[in-house]
């Protein structure tokens, strides 16, 4: 057993005298300190490694658990290096590690080291301790009455009870070194998980100092800093065995076989999660993701049903939709002279010529839209209130309620300790800790140094959206004047649908989504660079700075685009001889088809939105793929039986601190579109709940198969992404309300129908002859009118009125080309209607969320029953520990429990004496 000292200075390692435990002659392999790393090292004989199995995670003896593994290769500034891991690796036996280095020419490179790390006992107690992991006591006697009822119809959808609830639950508590009697210690090797085991040593690793103590520089510590300047090559955790075949040695787990064979694989798409088993093999942090994906995954199956609904009675009443029908005759559309729609290149145009793309946009504008936004309002409350419950039972079944408080006090980040130069007294705990000495002047420049970069950014986005609506008004008056003739109307099947508008919108989309792709890889280096700068003291608050910044520019980068087609586009354009051009140039604004801009807004969105899904896909999937399969081209061509399980795990890619970020950004980014944008697009849920169900099995595979396994970490909830989510929640209201009354047509059809038909019929005959202005084609100025040549043939000196999509009195009018009344009505009916629907809608969203408690009763009577448990075992613990020792004080004879029953395990006379 290690002896335990203080350590001068102040400093968070606990030193650990190495004399008792690393002298010992471990299977013939003699420990003694190695010129360049002073770990441990084999005999003059090489070790054969056929003796070895290629998936042990133990050390030589087959004892010692290899809980963490570092590698290194000599290179041309091998004596610095040299140096920094032979002080790194002596600090951290002192600390109470164990090492062991497997030479390179044990390697299958023959030229990268590695060293294993194993923590004792000893070692694990006491960061236990320091930490403050949760551990059991005692077996949890409350009785679980959560049996949903039916229960048996998610029978198919169950995974086997094993895999599920692989232990038992326990009433837990913090660890104390000094009551260890007190926690249900059966076998110290496996009582804490290896998950437990490889956070402990990374929390070491992280922390532990690669100069000698007289240098004093206390910038150099960390096994980050090492990785930064190549000291070492990698630093990860094993896993378990391969994740197509069990172990061979009875003492490893094999979860990362079950895990692969349970839930990585695609074909267990309908199957629930193991999340159990998640948080076990790879952290609460993971697991929390895993969770919430899922559980967003399954609350998208309810909206895809509604909005599928929506969609298809958009379908079955496609032959009632009058105003299309109207569009598409020659009698109505096929007299109708429209105005161009855009000067010189552009001709006059009939309005049947816009036929389809009428029929198109009533898939998607029509009643059941206004139905599905406000549905759309309240499933979102509905999905983040009931996360809320689920998150809160997790958060009790995983030991994760009081977890925020030792996040704050206890996760500080070494980037942040080693920038520390004074100590200060926390008001709260009323221990000095170390704390950063900033400046105001420090704060504040960094602040707008940070700021300014961010707005630089955004504003480099506002300009290349800015650069696709320039090309989308130059690149329709090519296409307009190219298909002036319908030369693609000879293209059969589609040749119809394709119109100036159509190729515009698609080639725009398309453009402005590679650029998104390439601005999101060159920002996400600056937001961490800018972070970095910032020093955040803790991990959390690390990702929640991480979190604020990208979010804002990807929120920006994704859906400006789809802001613009929707509440700017066709809203400034003027009439016929006072058009509004844009910032004063000679490209003349945007105007919607006469069936309205929802249509166009309905591509972008499927564009960028497929878009990103297929490309994010094929990204996670494929390229960690390529990379093993390219790292590891070597290995394969050797004996499998000399691959060892560390060298298989180093061909690996790195899973990273910042891995799961991304996957939160991700669905962060979709549950915007389907949000934001959703009353353009009411089959947006369907394509997110197939994106998602594919997402969970490829996040799943790559993580299982493809990465090393991640360093465990806790985290109690989702973190910064819940307020976005709240947020975006709430935005999504609004926007529905607006796309609803300004970019489809709903409301003019509506106040038509009960105000202005002419026959005082329920019905929309007439409307499209209502909708449409008439201006005098003589008042056409010259600079507006086509050249000669872009007219269809059709037109000559007869025709001397053309028509445009706004209501405004004619020609000869009193008020001529001033907007009419019923302009003016359906503007109020425009703005009572976002009224309406926003405090309909925000009311039963509040009403709901009054409703639905965040935390359910049960599990807020088990977490106020647990601790006070917790105290009053505590409480009876220290009376007996005081009896027994009493008892042993006093003279003459003792009859107490430990003399009693002798072979008993201290926990256990002391459980039963409470």
């Amino acid at each position: 057993m290690h002896r335990i000292t203080g350590r001068a200075g102040g400093d968070s390692l606990i030193e650990m005298s190495p004399t008792d435990s690393f002298n010992d002659d471990v299977n013939g392999y003699h420990q003694h300190p190695s010129s360049s790393t002073g770990s441990f090292q084999q005999d003059q004989s090489p070790i054969d490694k056929q003796q070895h199995s290629k998936d042990s995670v133990f050390f030589r003896d087959g004892v010692r658990r290899i809980d963490f593994v570092l590698s290194y290769v000599d290179d041309k500034d091998g004596e610095r290096k040299q140096e920094r891991r032979k002080v790194y690796e002596a600090n951290l036996m002192n600390v109470g590690l164990e090492l062991e280095t497997e030479d390179k020419s044990e390697s299958e490179d023959g030229k990268t080291y590695f060293v294993k790390i194993h923590a004792p006992w000893e070692v694990l107690a006491t960061y236990a301790d320091v930490l403050k992991i949760k551990v059991p006591f005692k077996v949890n006697d409350i009785p679980d009455n959560s049996e949903m009822p039916m229960n048996w119809m998610s029978t198919p959808f169950r995974l086997p009870e094993h895999i599920m609830h692989p232990e038992a639950d326990y009433f837990t508590a913090p660890f104390n070194k000094s009551k260890s009697d007190f926690f249900l210690i059966d076998d110290k090797d496996t009582f804490f998980p290896p998950s437990t085991r490889n956070r402990i040593v990374y929390y070491i690793l992280s922390r532990c100092s690669y100069f000698r103590d007289e240098c004093g520089d206390k910038d150099k510590k960390g096994i980050k800093r090492l990785l930064n300047n190549s000291t070492y090559t990698a630093a990860f955790p094993l896993h378990d065995c391969r994740y197509w075949k069990k172990s061979r040695d009875a003492n490893c787990e094999s979860e990362r076989y079950n895990l692969h064979k349970h839930w990585a694989r695609f074909f267990c798409f309908f199957k629930e999660q193991p999340l159990n088993l998640i948080r076990k093999y790879y952290g609460e942090k993971i697991g929390i993701y895993f969770a919430w994906l899922g559980f967003y995954t399954e609350m998208l199956l309810f909206a895809a049903i509604v909005g599928t609904i929506c969609f298809i009675y958009g379908v079955l009443t496609y032959d009632e939709n009058q105003w299309s029908k109207e569009i598409c005759s020659e009698e109505v559309g096929g007299n109708i002279v429209m105005c161009p729609l855009c000067d010189r290149k552009c001709g006059y145009w009939k309005l049947n010529s816009t036929c389809n793309s009428s029929w198109q946009s009533h898939l998607f504008d029509n009643v059941g839209t206004v139905f599905f936004a406000i549905f759309m309002g309240i499933w979102v409350t509905l999905f983040l209130e009931f996360w809320k419950r689920r998150q809160a039972r997790l958060e009790y079944e995983w030991d994760l309620v009081d977890f925020e408080e030792e996040q704050q006090q206890l996760q500080l980040r070494p980037e942040y300790e080693t920038k520390c130069t004074n100590r200060k007294l926390n008001r709260i705990t009323q221990e000095t800790e170390w704390v950063l000495n900033r400046t105001i002047t420090d704060i504040m420049g960094k602040l707008l140094l940070c700021w300014a970069t961010v707005t630089l950014w955004i504003s480099l986005i506002i300009a290349c959206i800015i650069g696709v609506i320039a090309y989308r008004l130059a690149v329709y008056a090519a296409f307009a004047s190219i298909m002036k003739d319908n030369p693609t109307t000879n293209l059969q099947v589609v040749g119809p649908y394709i119109t100036p508008q159509l190729a515009t919108s698609v080639t725009a989309s398309c453009i402005n989504f590679v650029i998104i792709m390439i601005l999101n890889l060159m920002y996400e280096r600056v937001a961490v660079w800018i972070t970095d700068m910032e020093i955040p003291k803790t991990h959390l608050e690390y990702e929640n700075k991480l979190t604020v910044k990208m979010f804002l520019f990807q929120f920006v980068n994704y859906y400006s685009s789809c802001f613009y087609v929707a509440f700017f586009k066709g809203k400034f354009v003027g009439y016929p001889g006072n058009y509004v051009y844009m910032f004063g140039s000679k490209l003349r604004n945007e105007e919607c088809d006469p069936g309205g801009c929802l249509i166009e807004l309905t591509t972008q969105l499927v564009i960028v939105m497929t878009g990103k899904q297929v490309w994010g896909n094929i990204q996670e999937a494929l390229v960690p793929w390529l990379m093993n399969w390219w790292g590891s081209r070597k290995a394969r061509n050797h004996p499998e039986s000399l691959y060892s399980r560390w060298e298989q795990d180093h061909d690996l890619q790195g899973f990273g601190q910042l891995g799961l970020f991304y996957e939160y950004l991700e669905m962060v980014i979709q549950f915007g579109f389907i949000t934001l944008f959703v009353a353009s697009f009411p089959l947006a849920p369907l394509m997110a709940l197939i994106n998602n169900i594919i997402e969970v099995r490829v996040d799943a595979w790559k993580l299982t198969t493809q990465f090393r396994r991640p360093v465990a970490a806790k985290a109690h909830s989702i973190g910064a992404w819940e307020e976005i989510l709240n947020g975006m929640a709430v935005l999504s209201v609004v926007t529905n309300a607006f796309i609803v009354a300004f970019t489809s047509d709903m409301i003019p059809r509506l106040v038509y129908m009960y105000a202005y038909q002419p026959y005082g019929e329920m019905n929309m005959k007439g409307y499209i002859n209502n909708s449409l202005s008439v201006f005098n084609i003589t008042a056409i100025p010259f600079d507006n009118k086509p050249d000669d040549g872009e007219s269809p043939s059709w037109f000559n000196s007869s025709i001397t009125s053309c028509r445009y999509r706004d209501y405004r009195y004619p020609s000869g009018h009193d008020r001529e080309y001033s907007h009419t009344m019923q302009f003016w009505h359906i503007l109020a009916a425009k703005l009572a209607f976002i009224i309406i629907m926003e405090h309909v809608a925000f009311l039963v969203k509040f009403f709901v969320a009054w409703m639905i408690p965040d935390v359910p009763s049960d599990v807020r009577a088990r977490v106020k029953r647990e601790r006070y448990l917790v105290q009053e075992y505590l409480h009876n613990y220290e009376v007996e520990k005081l009896k027994i020792q009493l008892s042993q004080n006093l003279p003459g004879d003792c009859n107490c429990t430990p003399m009693i029953y002798p072979s008993i395990p201290k926990h256990e006379v002391l459980s039963g004496c409470l």
